[in-house]
């Protein structure tokens, strides 16, 4: 998430009541979590193990518990709670908007789109020449629509990232800061649920199609020319490389990468990163040919353990 200007870093200190240590001139551009940070961006660790990680990231500015050694070119934020201080950031530069009408007056719709009766449009959105958004569609906050565009009835894009932080109190909910980037000539079917990111973005490459009640979870990204086919569900900040084809039902666990070109067979379960240009089958998913190999070896188990105890 990009802040609307940039903000000097001791002004950061004092919004969330922290001691800075390092760098006094900088200067922050954004927010975004560890795995998706860049130069000029805030992250956080509240957690004394991820503390290297953290510090040794893209990040400029690191909101910690505890003082550490400053990088140089980097700054330091201490305070007592840097989730809620991160989170506190997120929720003063990008502020819940409620809807006050069906289509956000707000909203930048080119005018060659067609946009559908009841189709719901939120705040600050953006859809491209030529996209046509069908009955019953919602296009959450931020979110940005290309050219050539086709999203069926009912689809929800936008929605908000199932992202908790774990207390001894339960779970808090991260303010949702991150986008849906949709890119030109995606067809989007019905009934799909897209979440955006936390901080970041969630992306649907140029060409990619996906069938009915596919979910995708915050934070992915989907690469360019993908077929995705229905009951698909794609966890948070998993990488899909470009003209990856995943069949019915495939489920794809959060943070991992498929290589270009993978095919994944229908019902897979994808619970490690898969390198591409191969085919894919089972759970955990392997490659198919080795998978089949094993189903064949399992079917004559029987007959051999018969000869075996008959010896």
């Amino acid at each position: 998430m990009k802040f609307p200007y940039p903000i000097p870093v001791q002004e950061l200190a004092k919004k969330i009541g922290a001691t800075l240590i390092g760098d006094e001139t900088l200067v922050a551009t954004g927010v975004n979590e560890i795995h998706k940070v860049e130069p000029g961006d805030v992250t956080f660790a509240d957690v004394a193990k991820y503390f290297m990680k953290a510090l040794s990231s893209q990040a400029t500015i690191i909101i910690l518990s505890e003082p550490g050694i400053c990088p140089d070119g980097k700054a330091i934020l201490v305070c007592e709670n840097p989730f809620l201080a991160y989170d506190s950031l997120v929720r003063e530069f990008r502020p819940l908007e409620p809807l006050k009408a069906m289509i956000s007056e707000d909203a930048h719709i080119h005018p060659t789109a067609i946009i559908e009766p009841n189709v719901v449009i939120a705040r600050h959105v953006r859809i491209g020449a030529h996209s046509h958004i069908q009955a019953n569609a919602y296009i959450g906050e931020h979110t940005v629509i290309g050219e050539h565009v086709t999203i069926q009835p009912g689809a929800l894009i936008g929605t908000d990232a199932f992202y908790y932080k774990k207390t001894e109190k339960g779970f808090i909910k991260w303010r949702s800061g991150g986008r849906v980037l949709i890119e030109d000539r995606v067809e989007i079917g019905a009934g799909c649920t897209i979440n955006k990111g936390v901080s970041g973005d969630t992306v649907i490459g140029e060409g990619t199609k996906l069938d009915c009640q596919v979910h995708v979870g915050h934070g992915a990204v989907i690469g360019k020319n993908c077929l995705i086919a229905g009951q698909v569900g794609i966890g948070g900040k998993t990488i899909i490389e470009d003209e990856v084809v995943l069949y019915g039902q495939v489920g794809v666990i959060q943070a991992v990468r498929i290589g270009r070109g993978a095919v994944v067979l229908a019902g897979a379960g994808v619970s490690k990163d898969l390198e591409g240009g191969k085919t894919y089958f089972g759970s955990p998913a392997e490659e198919s040919g080795i998978r089949y190999r094993e189903l064949a070896a399992l079917r004559h188990l029987p007959e051999f353990f018969k000869e075996f105890y008959s010896k």
